[in-house]
């Protein structure tokens, strides 16, 4: 899963657009983040096997970030960073608690048993990713239905719908370049490419998101009517 964890990002900003896409961005890929980060240091294990169907990744310890207790802690502190240095509301600091804690629900659905229910014990997973098509159409259909939400959203508050549709079709063009570029080298350069790109989305949301409505990124107002 790669692309899909996005449609919680946004399927988040529609429902409670108080919080910045930032950080319902990073918040939903804070799992990787921190996974990322952990296999450069050796903390967390993975390795190649291009033998397997969808996804060659072994991740055969990640106890710190994609164990069930751990992504709840990863939740709760997401939630109250953004709560005390951002000045939240509540309500939008959970959703963005929710947007992280939902990396590990659809890694439920995609990954072979390797997320644990406790630390070093109970592996699950429901293996989406040994059906690569099927999959790929799970992943593209729920970005699809989260961002004509987002963008749906974006409208009835009078912005443009072009930076969505553009950051839109920048996710699908990643996971596409991921799809034909299978993971190669030591875990450490592995780690370093995926941090690039999970940061870089978000600075990308930032910069969409950034500007508040006003009038020169509003609609007249018979668009929007209309």
């Amino acid at each position: 899963m790669f692309v899909g964890h996005y449609s919680a990002a946004l399927a988040a900003k529609a429902a409670e657009p108080r919080a910045p896409l930032w950080t319902y961005v990073i918040g939903c890929q804070l799992l990787d983040v921190g996974w990322s980060t952990l296999i450069m240091t050796g903390a967390e294990k993975v390795r190649v096997d291009p033998s397997l169907p969808g996804s060659s990744l072994v991740l055969y310890h990640m106890p710190w970030t994609h164990s069930l207790p751990a992504a709840v802690v990863w939740s709760l502190a997401a939630a109250l960073a953004v709560r005390l240095a951002l000045k939240l509301p509540w309500r939008a600091a959970v959703f963005v608690g929710l947007a992280v804690f939902s990396h590990w629900l659809l890694d439920l659905a995609v990954h072979r048993p390797d997320l644990e229910l406790w630390f070093g014990d109970g592996k699950v997973g429901f293996g989406l990713w040994n059906y690569p098509v099927i999959e790929q159409a799970v992943e593209i259909g729920l970005l699809a239905v989260a961002g004509a939400f987002w963008v749906g959203q974006r409208v009835r508050e009078g912005r443009r719908a072009w930076p969505a549709a553009l950051f839109l079709t920048l996710l699908v063009a990643v996971q596409i370049v991921a799809m034909l570029t299978p993971p190669g080298g030591g875990a450490a350069q592995m780690g370093i490419m995926a941090l690039a790109v999970y940061l870089a989305l978000g600075v990308v949301a930032w910069l969409i998101d950034r500007r508040p409505v006003d009038a020169a990124d509003r609609l007249p107002a018979s668009a929007v009517r209309a």
